[in-house]
């Protein structure tokens, strides 16, 4: 096993953890696949807003899925606030998805309140075309086409780097930070 993969949180690890999710909302073992369309995602935020991937189209958005008991998640989040805070106001839309259990709700909102980005439980989701997820921490880049353009895994046990972030979701972004609404928390 190489060094990544002996520190990121596997299929293993989730079931493990008694982290399975319902068969009602995530029937397979479903994955976004580079270069296609972004799956179906509709769920309530921990705010009480409704997140719709596809009501989305024209901004880029981060998909990144954790669990509070997941190092390497917690590690990358400052990492992801950052960068959320820095391109924001070009589109830019994040969304931290927890793998918790329904019961874990308040340790995931304690979590969330340290972001300037909205959380939300994967357990709560209407539609979820991405499945049950297999490992963690796991970040998807959808382009405002809708087209999902990377998922991102950790090259180190601190979680998805800036470079990985920037690589990913700088050349997706309008250079005229003017031309595309801000979305906020």
């Amino acid at each position: 096993m190489s060094g990544v993969m002996a520190f990121r949180c596997s299929a293993a690890s989730l079931i493990a953890a008694g982290l399975v999710l319902t068969a009602s909302v995530a029937p397979s073992l479903a994955d976004a696949v580079v270069g296609a369309p972004a799956p179906a995602l509709t769920l309530p935020e921990l705010n009480g807003k409704v997140f719709d991937l596809a009501a989305l189209k024209g901004h880029t958005v981060i998909v990144n899925f954790w669990a509070t008991w997941c190092g390497p998640c917690r590690q990358e989040m400052p990492r992801l606030n950052a960068f959320y805070r820095q391109h924001q106001t070009q589109g830019l839309v994040l969304i931290g998805i927890s793998t918790d259990r329904a019961a874990g709700r308040h340790s995931v909102q304690k979590v969330m309140d340290g972001n300037d980005y909205p959380g939300a439980m994967l357990s709560d989701a209407t539609a979820n075309g991405f499945g049950r997820i297999a490992e963690l921490p796991i970040t998807y880049v959808v382009a405002a086409d809708g087209v999902v353009r990377a998922k991102l895994v950790p090259d180190s046990e601190a979680g998805i780097s800036e470079k990985q972030l920037a690589d990913a979701v700088l050349p997706l972004l309008p250079h005229d930070a003017s031309a595309t609404p801000t979305s906020t928390k």
